[in-house]
């Protein structure tokens, strides 16, 4: 990569033993301008209804992304920060992303928002290539079993990112409240 900088003889073994260890810089995350990825492989209710964000999101919107539906933190006080936000209705369309299948996303629309009266939409991102496209995914292995989105909320106008509010932790609640977001 660097020419003049490369190793040679023991150094150049052991520096390459400790290359895929070593990060010089924080992974680039969605920032703001960004637009939102074409991608059709998001998905509502059925594997067969698919939804592609950078086409729904053409005017003022907002995605919030979690790590688990049905997980206490998501269920209990992040997704219902929103839906009981007098703000929620000048968000423009809503939409919440989660690591899952669309039927398990489908059940916790029912258990969260009853009547759908909110207007929220949930969607399963089943293979975490909508969160990739992000750079918003993470190793969640040891608790949730594979790769999940980091909790997020993305403010969004016109197809682009105006504001980004990633969890520094991944999973906790408090940067991406609907208090913080919304106002």
């Amino acid at each position: 990569m660097f020419p003049r900088f490369r190793a040679t003889g023991s150094l150049a073994v052991r520096a390459a033993k400790h290359q895929a260890h070593f990060h010089t810089s924080r992974p680039t995350l969605v920032q703001v301008g960004d637009r939102i990825p074409d991608l059709s492989v998001l998905v509502e209710n059925s594997p067969g209804n698919q939804v592609n964000l950078s086409q729904e999101l053409t005017g003022k919107g907002l995605i919030i992304g979690v790590p688990a539906a049905f997980s206490p933190s998501c269920s209990n006080s992040h997704i219902p920060s929103y839906l009981n936000s007098p703000h929620l209705p000048t968000a423009g369309s809503v939409f919440v992303i989660s690591v899952n299948d669309p039927f398990v996303m489908k059940a916790w629309a029912e258990t969260l928002d009853p009547n759908g009266k909110s207007g929220v939409r949930f969607l399963g991102d089943p293979t975490a290539k909508f969160s990739e496209a992000l750079e918003l995914a993470f190793d969640g292995s040891t608790i949730f079993g594979g790769l999940r989105s980091k909790r997020y909320a993305l403010v969004v106008e016109g197809g682009k990112v105006k504001e980004v509010h990633v969890e520094p932790d991944n999973t906790g609640v408090n940067v991406s409240t609907a208090e913080k977001v919304l106002g």
